[in-house]
C-alpha cells in the first residue's frame, strides 16, 4: 500500500502573512475579508496574522519575498485583483505579478499563495471576492493551511 499524505486544514499555531493590493481596493478588500475569516475559522489566531498593503499587484512580489525570507511565518497569501480595461496595460502587470509570486513561492520554504485575481471587468472580479463565485481570498487561505500541513508531512517521509 503506498504512502499517502494529504494536508488539512487545522490551522492552530501557524503564522501567515498576507501582502494584498491597494489598487482596486473595493475588491482586494474583499479578497483579504474572505482570507481572514477562513484564517480565523480554521484556528489561526488574530495576532499571529500580518496583513501589509502595497500600491498594486506588481509590488507583491518584493514584499512576500521579504515575508517568505524572514523564516518566522509558515506561509505568505498574496492578493490583488488586476482587471483588465482599454489598454495593454493589464497583460504586464498581471503576468509580472504571477511571475514574481511564482518565483518567490519556488524559492521560498514556506508556501507562497497566488490570490490574484486577473478579469475582464469588475463584475467578474466582484464575482470572485464574495459574490457568486466565492471568494477567492478564502480559497487562498485554505490553501495556505493545507499547505503548511502537507510540507510538514513531506518532511517527515522515511
Amino acid at each position: 500500500m503506498p504512502q499517502v499524505l494529504k494536508g488539512h486544514q487545522q490551522g492552530d499555531g501557524l503564522r501567515i502573512g498576507i501582502v494584498v493590493a491597494r489598487f482596486n481596493e473595493h475588491i482586494t478588500s474583499r479578497l483579504l475579508q474572505g482570507a481572514l475569516e477562513g484564517l480565523l475559522a480554521h484556528g489561526v489566531l488574530d495576532e499571529d496574522i500580518v496583513v501589509v498593503w502595497v500600491p498594486g499587484s506588481f509590488e507583491i512580489p518584493a514584499v512576500a519575498e521579504q515575508l517568505a525570507q524572514r523564516g518566522d511565518f509558515d506561509a505568505v497569501i498574496c492578493l490583488g485583483a488586476v482587471v483588465k480595461h482599454e489598454t495593454d496595460h493589464y497583460y504586464y502587470v498581471a503576468a509580472e505579478a504571477a511571475r514574481g509570486i511564482a518565483s518567490v513561492a519556488r524559492e521560498s520554504e514556506a508556501p507562497v499563495i497566488f490570490g490574484v485575481l486577473t478579469t475582464e471587468n469588475d463584475q467578474q472580479a466582484l464575482e470572485r471576492a464574495g459574490g457568486k463565485e466565492g471568494n477567492k481570498g478564502l480559497d487562498a487561505a485554505l490553501a495556505a493551511i493545507e499547505m503548511v500541513n502537507v510540507l510538514r508531512q513531506v518532511e517527515e517521509i522515511r
